[in-house]
């Protein structure tokens, strides 16, 4: 999985190049301050796969987010859709590509309206950017609502009259109605009790094997990431720290942060467990980022050159990490 984009080929259904999103905001009553939220953050997104994001409270991911789904323009960089870059194009085409992405989010009861039946939840975006007639409408409606799990008596009830995995169900139902290509889920599960965690899981994916769906999904459950994902971009602090398929990050993650988030992911056989890795100090203050790595304050392995330098993502050992000791990062563990 290549981190910049160079060329958008017909198996890259999205790409982001060098995405930075700043934000101003104000230090005190005479002084302007700056939050890099997202930034100089690169990656590809292949037709059909799951591309999951994770990293703690506070790394952009949910930024990432508002970005891909067009929510909020970037302050800065490229975000490509079918080759189509989002930045140059105007409102007409932003409406249209806007049809291709959709969004998942964490809590269902506060996406829905209470207002509206489901009929009329999964109707609207039909009625907006479609030429179906009501009679069609009706026969996508239904047909989407078996797909998810829900029953045609559902249809004319409103969302506090549902569970939480139910409503969850509604509101991906919503997301695919216009069978999009792409859809981003930014924690979709968390909000669950975990015994339907895994119902709405293996949902997403049957609803990938059917429709051929690419997702960007976010999540801090590195659980739930191995269950349902194909590759993995590890952030921090508004950039990547790692980025790969998640075979090779799982079984030898190569960034300091990357192996600190996998040995705290609790195992139930002993073999799978890893040794402990207990991080020092919180994240740094976005309003006055550290020089070099931004990692290097937390860091066991960090050297002089890690608090001068900033780290270019990069090849190592099949993957791209933003790391200067990437090499040695990893080796010897069990």
């Amino acid at each position: 999985m290549n981190a910049v984009p160079k060329e958008m080929n017909q198996d890259i259904v999205l790409a982001a190049d060098n995405l930075a999103r700043h934000y101003s905001v104000k230090k005190s009553m005479f002084e302007q301050g700056t939050v890099k939220a997202l930034n100089g953050v690169s990656f590809e997104l292949k037709r059909g796969r799951t591309l999951a994001v994770v990293g703690e409270s506070g790394c952009g991911k949910s930024t990432l987010a508002r970005q891909l789904t067009m929510i909020e323009a970037p302050t800065s960089g490229r975000l490509l859709i079918d080759g189509e870059d989002v930045a140059g194009a105007g409102k007409e085409k932003i409406a249209q590509l806007r049809q291709r992405v959709q969004m998942v989010f964490q809590n269902p009861f506060a996406s829905l309206n209470p207002r509206k039946t489901v009929e009329q939840t999964l109707g609207e975006p039909l009625a907006i950017n479609t030429k179906l007639n009501a009679s069609e409408r009706a026969k996508r409606i239904a047909h989407m609502m078996r797909t998810v799990g829900l029953r045609p008596e559902h249809a004319t009830r409103y969302p506090h009259m549902f569970s939480g995995g139910q409503r969850q169900r509604v509101a991906i139902a919503r997301a695919m109605i216009l069978d999009p290509q792409i859809v981003v889920a930014d924690e979709p599960v968390s909000a669950l009790d975990v015994s339907i965690q895994a119902q709405i899981l293996n949902l997403f994916m049957d609803l990938q094997a059917e429709f051929g769906t690419s997702y960007v999904f976010i999540s801090h459950n590195l659980s739930v990431v191995e269950h349902i994902a194909d590759d993995v971009m590890v952030m921090y602090f508004g950039g990547v720290a790692e980025l790969g398929d998640k075979q090779t990050i799982f079984a030898k993650p190569r960034h300091p942060y990357t192996r600190a988030l996998m040995s705290a992911t609790p195992a139930l056989f002993e073999e799978d467990r890893r040794i402990k890795i207990k991080l020092q100090g919180e994240m740094p203050s976005p309003l006055s980022p550290p020089s070099g790595c931004t990692f290097h304050q937390r860091c066991p392995y960090a050297i002089d050159r890690c608090r001068t330098e900033e780290p270019k993502l990069r090849e190592v050992d099949g993957r791209q990490v933003s790391c200067h000791r990437a090499e040695e990062v990893g080796d010897g563990d069990a």
